[in-house]
């Protein structure tokens, strides 16, 4: 049985308020980092220890590695790698606590440790790095801590499949981008030059998901929604049973969260992580 779009939809909210809070740029700053794309790069990864541009490029995929290689290695000169999670964590917190009020967070944050106590992370690194820092001791860093587990879970399983379909990181952006899942500009965004755009837009058009004028055909659009379906079938293959009854019964609690996030303007839609709202 596969998990519920709502259910992946918001946990994909709640996790990414660290992405798009106010504060996420000068509390990066206040500890070394420069500008908003290191604080990213090197927050996200940092799971990891202090991996290099090669490693964070492999394990984010949708990235230009000349846009990876601005900010790492350099990162971890300038900021301590505990310090940047710390500071990641609380940008959750803050970010998060609004969105909480009335909401029992003890009772979400243990049924999301428990899923993630049961996943399978084999051949899901970046979810596997994050399961292994320590959980936070206060229940919204737990709350978000699970969140992100389980957020990078499926992006892990999604990264599979996307490069399973032949697709490399422009070729994705531009297929999510042609089918309007992202903004315009996303392909330069994360860092992919106007040549590169063009050259995974003909990469699409030789499958003919795109037209001769670069508009997503009917194929195309199926071949997106293929990869999506494809995603919920990997994902569940690694949730047992009691993951997959967690995920149900907790549910309702985080599409409220994440609703309540749209509503304080924590998360527009769309956004470049390419999500819909649950």
């Amino acid at each position: 049985m596969t998990q519920s779009r709502p259910f992946w939809r918001a946990i994909e909210a709640i996790h990414d308020v660290v992405y798009f809070a106010p504060s996420t740029k000068e509390r990066y700053g206040a500890i070394g980092l420069k500008g908003f794309w290191m604080g990213y790069a090197a927050s996200r990864s940092a799971a990891v220890g202090t991996p290099s541009a090669h490693l964070v490029t492999a394990l984010f995929h949708g990235f230009a590695p000349a846009l990876v290689q601005r900010a790492i290695p350099d990162a971890w000169q300038l900021a301590d790698r505990d310090a940047v999670l710390a500071a990641r964590l609380d940008v959750a917190r803050d970010a998060l606590a609004p969105a909480l009020d009335g909401a029992d967070v003890a009772r979400i944050a243990r049924d999301l440790g428990t899923i993630t106590s049961r996943l399978d992370f084999a051949g899901k690194p970046l979810a596997a790095a994050h399961a292994d820092l320590p959980t936070p001791a206060d229940e919204i860093g737990r709350l978000w801590h699970a969140a992100t587990i389980i957020r990078e879970y499926r992006g892990d399983c999604h990264v599979a499949v996307l490069t399973a379909a032949g697709l490399d990181g422009a070729a994705a952006n531009a297929l999510a981008a042609v089918t309007g899942l992202v903004p315009p500009g996303q392909l330069d965004m994360r860092g992919w030059t106007e040549a590169e755009a063009s050259e995974a837009i003909a990469r699409l058009a030789t499958r003919g998901w795109v037209d001769a004028a670069g508009a997503v055909t009917d194929t195309g659009r199926a071949a997106r929604a293929q990869i999506e379906d494809t995603t919920d079938r990997v994902c569940a293959a690694g949730f047992d049973r009691e993951a997959t009854g967690r995920a149900i019964t907790v549910e309702e609690s985080v599409v409220a969260v994440a609703r309540r996030l749209e509503e304080l303007g924590a998360i527009t839609y769309p956004n470049p992580a390419g999500v819909q709202r649950p």
